[in-house]
């Protein structure tokens, strides 16, 4: 292990995952079988793959995107023998996506996944090595998304749990995590307030009401954009103004994605967009918004700051970009993603998947599944159980009237 070991920090602030490798890592319930995880590689992450690792797992790892990748955690990782890294900071688009199909290439006998990046590959590509793929879990909605497009097609070759779908993943690290993380990392890159500033924010799911709620927490005047009509009054029912992108776009000065779709924010919106604007992106994919078609509109280009990109327009308008388009609490030069506390209950559903399939051994045909309420409620009673929190306790009586549908009197 390097001398100063980059894990500890995350260690500290996810009890969760400690207390998984307390219970497991004597017993090692998931000793002989090698568990392939894709994520972002920084030092949360780390934790979520030594806590595998101690449960018994061989583990190879690759990164769900090429630019956030921290290189001391990857080196701490590979320290340990039965964790094998396909990784390294500093990837091309090109290597990245090399490096996934290497590990595809060992044979895994489960998958833990980001964005479906490796679930798609070992179909698309390795279908000898998918069909003996034990099961898989998904951590993201745009993962979920391409796992849904799979099983509709009807191609998937093994279950997977979708783990973004239970309440401790999107209640907890989409609003909270996405909200805080996205914001911070805005603030600290700009060094600007984002309080008194007109926040739009594209996309009212989980991610989006997430940024909105804490933007105005900090002062903004949000603004959502959605296309969905339900979702759309909903940001209308919570307080924030509700505009179609035309329209956001004149009245916007801050703008952050987070859909899960693409070309979110394309030429005519930069058209409109008012000078000193700053675009960003929170989606997991780079795609949300049209980074090509802001580098055809513009003159020229600088870095008027580390991490954002000026784009020049012949009006003489600049409109600045962070992060490349890419996911700004990730990507960044400051971005270290999620706080501690939120991932320790992602990636301990992200565990509890993997040991579900493996040692519990559930049996289940191929496809997509919702994680058992089960299995979410016993995380969530670990995070209580950490925090030094309870519960109430149902009694006989109360117990009994749920499960009495009649309800006769009042005595009952």
């Amino acid at each position: 292990m390097p001398e100063t070991d980059p894990l500890t920090w995350a260690r500290d602030h996810t009890p969760v995952l400690e207390s998984l490798r307390e219970e497991f890592g004597e017993s090692q319930p998931l000793s002989g079988y090698t568990v392939a995880f894709a994520s972002h590689l920084e030092a949360k992450t780390g934790v979520a793959i030594e806590t595998l690792h101690a449960a018994g797992a061989e583990v190879l790892f690759a990164p769900s995107e090429p630019q956030s990748t921290h290189g001391d955690v990857v080196d701490a990782l590979e320290a340990h023998d039965g964790i094998t890294a396909f990784a390294w900071e500093g990837m091309t688009d090109a290597e990245f996506d090399e490096a996934q199909h290497d590990l595809l290439e060992h044979e895994p006998d489960f998958i833990l996944d980001d964005g479906c990046e490796l679930i798609a590959k070992v179909h698309a590509d390795h279908p000898e090595v998918a069909a003996n793929v034990i099961g898989g879990g998904e951590q993201t909605t745009a993962g979920i998304t391409r796992l849904e497009a799979m099983d509709e097609e009807g191609v998937l070759a093994f279950p997977v749990y979708g783990v973004n779908d239970t309440p401790m993943k999107h209640f907890f690290d989409n609003v909270h995590g996405t909200g805080e993380s996205a914001l911070t990392n805005v603030a600290i890159t700009t060094n600007s307030l984002v309080s008194g500033r007109d926040v739009v924010v594209c996309g009212y799911g989980y991610c989006g009401r997430g940024i909105a709620r804490k933007a105005r927490g900090m002062g903004a005047q949000t603004i959502v954009t959605e296309a969905d009509p339900r979702k759309a009054l909903e940001a209308h029912m919570d307080g924030h103004r509700v505009m179609d992108m035309d329209e956001a776009a004149e009245a916007g000065e801050l703008f952050i994605t987070a859909t899960g779709n693409r070309d979110v924010i394309r030429e005519r919106h930069f058209e409109r967009m008012p000078d000193g604007a700053v675009i960003c992106n929170a989606g997991h994919f780079d795609v949300e918004i049209e980074v090509g078609a802001l580098e055809a509109l513009a003159e020229k280009t600088t870095t008027p700051k580390e991490g954002i990109t000026r784009y020049h327009l012949p009006d003489g308008r600049e409109l600045n970009l962070l992060a490349e388009g890419r996911l700004v609490n990730l990507t960044g030069p400051y971005s270290q993603g999620h706080p501690a506390e939120v991932m320790d209950t992602t990636f301990a559903m992200m565990f509890t998947a993997a040991y579900d399939m493996l040692a519990d051994g559930t049996d289940l045909d191929p496809g997509l599944y919702t994680v058992p309420d089960r299995l979410d409620r016993a995380v969530a009673s670990r995070k209580l159980d950490t925090l030094g929190l309870s519960t109430e306790g149902l009694t006989d009586r109360q117990q009994a009237y749920y499960e009495e549908w009649e309800h006769p009197d009042s005595s009952f």
